[in-house]
């Protein structure tokens, strides 16, 4: 089985003596490591795979490694094994050990938006900016292992003083509704596990091996879930890069991986430094980028799969002229060397550079893909319809419950709300069911129950339809009864409002094709719910189109060719990064771009650029003088332009085809 793996793939598989540390280059064979040292545990060592945990970050790569998991013990034998992300986990350990919490096991997952609905109401706004910043504060203390209380004896100033105000707040509106956020799948665990040791050594005595993915990732808390449960005997094999840490902005602490030589004295320390992935020009460039940064640990990639060629750096005159340079010579190229659309990508800082090269992709008819902006059924519209989906499939869904009482505003506040968290709390009951009960009264008073009564009364008739009407038209029903279209043009502007609701009626319309194809009524179609999230779980690999993606969005991922664009001063690295002293971040944030790459990488920047509807000249990325002697430097003043090469290119190559 390990015959396949090189020799320090070898040992970090076989390395049993200690904790471990795999310093996991790009394209090194990470995965592999990871699930070959799964089968080594449970076909060398004697391992249950239900004692063994295998931890990542996300559910796409959770599901790949349980797949190749499957593959090298196939029949069954990974059965029990726990391949799955710290979020789940932490779920996990939540929903086995709720009462110790003071939580009912059906408690509810709040996700950002719902979160997001309970400071609006806390803090009487709807400035999206001013809840992005209140939700970046708590999220920042919890991850921290920072409580309310905490919060506010350690404020800095007034403003710090106010979060951690808010943050109690909404602490005790959470608990009221008997739910948790995201970060509290992590922090709460951790809090369990130090204040109650023997269900601590439950949990160490069931999961006796972790195996931790993309460690670099790891924030405060997530860290001291993975101490805690490994003990000091340290039975785990963390895999990380520093090189590729990314995520400062929402937590991740690349620091972990020196802690770990602290906490652990013990710590082996195996290095892959050979890269499966990329040429070696390309790997030339990215240690010498990548070089410029203070080091964790050092190492350096290479590769055997040739020198490949000379990476492209493509100066452009405006973003306009940028994008169709990069689609032509994209075009050009796949003509000429007979490849797929899907072995190219174009990446890219930040989500707004993506309208222009659709915008160019589309007139040439190129299919694409994208990667990292929010997906159609994340939108807020389309999420406030189906919170009223959500309930009527399951009227125990208190998040959902949530969502719909409250959007539109029908006279039910935080407070009333949480009088039935209360109550429903004592009753042991959903909010739902809880609002139907005559003794909810007494909690509420004569209005806020009254208004509570009739929406409940009201999703019950819906829901009797629901299960024999057609789908779109319960669906249109509902908009109306509930007026959303006004309430859209009462909170938005004009075209917001009309870009909002044009998404509802294209989502009703996606309720149509659903039930014509699949003969399912609106019910069936809200259970399978997971499905109607498919762009976010389809696996766009198998798609013949080119990628789109932010850089941070395309980490993980390989392509055979790379267009890299906006490479420019403020850009990449981006102003505010520059602001903060966040150079090295950035750094690392071009060298994942680089390192996606596997024949060949072209680099574009603009002389100039609009900026809030000014002109403003641009300037190279200094990254690109970073890269060392392995570049091509194209699209001079007096030269012919990208685009008028790629496209001459593309004419004659189409002319000797005709010949």
């Amino acid at each position: 089985m390990l015959a396949k793996l090189n020799a320090p793939q070898r040992d970090a598989v076989r390395y049993l003596d200690g904790p471990l540390l795999v310093l996991a280059g790009a394209g090194s064979g990470k995965t592999r490591v990871i699930t070959h040292k799964i089968a080594y545990l449970m076909q060398a060592c004697g391992y249950a795979p239900e004692h063994i945990a295998a931890i990542t970050f996300t559910n796409k790569a959770a599901r790949e490694m349980q797949a190749r998991v499957a593959q090298l013990l196939p029949g069954g034998a990974s059965r029990g094994l726990t391949v799955t992300t710290f979020h789940s986990l932490g779920l996990q350990i939540l929903r086995a050990e709720a009462s110790h919490l003071g939580y009912k096991p059906r408690f509810s997952v709040l996700d950002q938006s719902d979160a997001a609905q309970i400071l609006s109401e806390l803090l009487k706004a709807t400035d999206r900016k001013v809840l992005r910043k209140a939700q970046y504060a708590i999220s920042r203390y919890k991850n921290a292992l920072i409580g309310p209380q905490a919060a506010k004896a350690d404020a800095a100033n007034e403003e710090e003083r106010q979060y951690g105000v808010l943050y109690e707040r909404y602490q005790a509106t959470l608990g009221a509704y008997q739910a948790v956020d995201f970060d509290d799948l992590i922090r709460l665990p951790v809090e369990l596990f130090q204040g109650t040791p023997d269900i601590l050594e439950k949990w160490r005595r069931r999961l006796r091996y972790l195996l931790i993915d993309e460690y670099q990732d790891t924030n405060a808390c997530q860290y001291a879930l993975v101490k805690a449960i490994a003990g000091v005997s340290g039975a785990f094999t963390a895999v990380g890069d520093d090189d590729q840490a990314i995520y400062a902005w929402r937590g991740a602490n690349v620091e972990n991986l020196a802690r770990l030589r602290d906490d652990f004295p013990t710590l082996e320390i195996i290095k892959l430094e050979q890269n499966y992935r990329s040429s070696v020009r390309i790997l030339r460039a990215a240690n010498t980028l990548i070089s410029h940064n203070a080091k964790t640990f050092e190492k350096r990639l290479w590769s055997d799969l040739g020198m490949g060629e000379p990476i492209r750096v493509v100066a452009a005159r405006d973003e306009e002229h940028e994008a169709q340079g990069a689609v032509m010579q994209l075009l050009a190229h796949k003509f000429e060397h007979r490849t797929r659309f899907s072995d190219y990508a174009i990446l890219y800082r930040g989500n707004h550079q993506a309208r222009v090269l659709e915008q160019w992709l589309r007139a040439e008819r190129v299919p694409y893909s994208i990667s990292g902006g929010t997906s159609f059924f994340e939108r807020a519209e389309i999420k406030d319809v189906l919170a009223y989906l959500r309930v009527l499939a399951n009227p125990d869904d208190d998040p959902a419950f949530i969502r719909a009482v409250t959007t539109p505003k029908r006279g039910v506040g935080v407070q009333t709300l949480e009088r039935l968290g209360g109550y429903a709390a004592q009753r042991r009951l959903s909010l739902f069911a809880a609002a139907a009960e005559a003794g909810a009264e007494r909690q509420l008073g004569a209005k806020p129950y009254g208004v509570l009564r009739a929406f409940c009364g009201y999703l019950g008739h819906l829901q009797a339809r629901a299960m024999r009407d057609p789908a779109p038209a319960v669906a249109r029903d509902l908009l109306s009864a509930i007026q959303y279209e006004a309430y859209l043009f009462d909170v938005e502007e004009q075209r917001a409002a009309r870009t909002r609701w044009d998404n509802v009626l294209e989502f009703v319309a996606w309720l149509d094709r659903k039930a014509a194809d699949e003969g399912k009524n609106l019910l069936e179609l809200t259970q399978s719910i997971a499905l109607i999230t498919m762009l976010d779980s389809r696996d766009d690999g198998a798609l013949d189109a080119v990628r789109l993606s932010t850089l941070h969005a395309a980490k993980g991922l390989e392509f055979g060719h790379v267009f890299l664009i906006g490479v420019e001063e403020g850009i990449l690295p981006h102003r505010e990064s520059l602001e903060a002293d966040q150079v090295a971040e950035e750094r690392r944030l071009m060298y994942v771009g680089i390192t996606r790459a596997q024949r060949s990488l072209t680099l574009s920047y603009c002389r100039k650029r609009k900026r809030a509807g000014e002109w403003v000249s641009g300037e190279v990325s200094r990254f690109v003088d970073e890269l060392g002697d392995e570049l091509r430097i194209s699209g001079k003043e007096t030269g012919p332009s990208p685009k008028a090469d790629a496209m001459t290119r593309l004419a004659g190559l189409k002319a000797m085809l005709k010949k």
